[in-house]
């Protein structure tokens, strides 16, 4: 499940991955779908965005009026020294106005306002968009930024992947909802999954089938296959949303067949034709490799993959712990295993999610 391109990515200073909008799109319809008021009169702050390059500021300055938004607020990061980006080139909207400074341009951050129709044309949209230096360079960390966190109903954003514990940790301070894109292996961090489990947040609608595009101003550092030449992309496996704000998708039930049928129908080689699924040495769960494999008439604890939380719905399944080295999951787990993760016939495999069928 690791992604070894998100992991280049973490790991190199060229952490700056910019969402398409039809993806943005594509993810607050779910949101605005499953409750038409969730941004309304809503006070919307969107970190770590540079309007050169992001779609989120854009996004949401178009539909303001549609969405309801009482105000509007994106914050960018500075450059700092002119030679980390050689390419830099400040947003018209910064280079044609009388605050510019090229200096400030590279060492302090920008926040951009909307709230209001400046310019009197009786609709309120990108045109209308105030902006200023920040005192500092933009960092979320900042006492600056974090009074805006304070301010703001929801924050959302592509964060930086190699900040995204300590984003979700300043996120989660707060209080306030949110939207923030990372990869799905996040799910395995202790500190994320213990919030997953006590349904303090969970995944959003989701990117088709996991991949998800990004611009990127280092794209081309990427191999063919990430990097795609005509598109100017990069393309990135199991990339999720994480938020707190409710949507349609996550309450839908899993279609799932009997135990019996998916021994005998199942398209799965590992499933079909076998007596039974196969058991763990070291938890008392039974091994489910595929998320549609998942039997719906069995009572016990069973370990499914990560990726089943993109499936996940509440009233229908309980999370019971992750089978992951140095989780306890007392009760589930045989004492004096070596460590959490899941063993079959003496073969250590990949983690697993431990759940159980609610009503059965």
């Amino acid at each position: 499940m690791k992604n070894t391109n998100l992991y280049k990515a973490k790991k190199s200073k060229n952490d700056e991955f910019y969402t398409q909008y039809h993806d943005i799109e594509k993810e607050m319809t779910a949101y605005v779908e499953y409750n038409p008021d969730v941004f309304r009169d809503k006070t919307i702050l969107l970190p770590c965005n540079d309007l050169e390059w992001s779609n989120f500021t854009k996004y949401f300055a178009q539909n303001f009026e549609m969405l309801g938004l009482r105000k509007l607020i994106s914050t960018s990061y500075a450059m700092k020294k002119s030679d980390e980006r050689k390419d830099y080139q400040p947003s018209n909207l910064e280079i044609n106005s009388p605050k510019y400074d090229r200096n400030k341009s590279l060492k302090n951050g920008k926040i951009y306002i909307l709230d209001r129709d400046k310019n009197h044309d009786n609709k309120i949209d990108m045109n209308d968009l105030e902006w200023k230096y920040l005192d500092g360079d933009g960092d979320f960390r900042s006492e600056e930024v974090k009074a805006l966190r304070d301010e703001a109903d929801i924050i959302i954003t592509n964060p930086p992947f190699s900040l995204f514990r300590e984003f979700l940790a300043w996120i989660m301070e707060s209080g306030k909802l949110f939207v923030m894109i990372s990869n799905l292996n996040a799910i395995t961090y202790k500190e994320v999954f213990s919030l997953i489990k006590n349904d303090n947040i969970w995944l959003g609608n989701g990117f088709h089938a996991g991949n998800a595009f990004f611009s990127t101003p280092f794209a081309k550092e990427y191999a063919d296959g990430v990097y795609n030449s005509e598109t100017g992309l990069v393309k990135f496996r199991n990339v999720c949303w994480f938020t707190n704000i409710d949507h349609g998708r996550r309450h839908q039930p899993l279609p799932l067949m009997t135990l019996s049928d998916n021994l005998k129908y199942s398209k799965h080689k590992d499933i079909k034709g076998k007596e039974s699924y196969d058991s763990y040495d070291n938890y008392d769960a039974i091994e489910v490799p595929f998320t549609d494999a998942i039997p719906r008439d069995y009572a016990g604890v069973m370990g499914v993959p990560i990726s089943f939380l993109d499936k996940y719905c509440p009233e229908q399944f309980e999370l019971l712990g992750i089978m992951n080295t140095g989780e306890k999951n007392k009760g589930i787990r045989h004492e004096g295993t070596p460590h959490g993760r899941p063993i079959i016939n003496g073969i250590e495999k990949y983690l697993r999610i431990l759940i159980r069928q609610k009503g059965i």
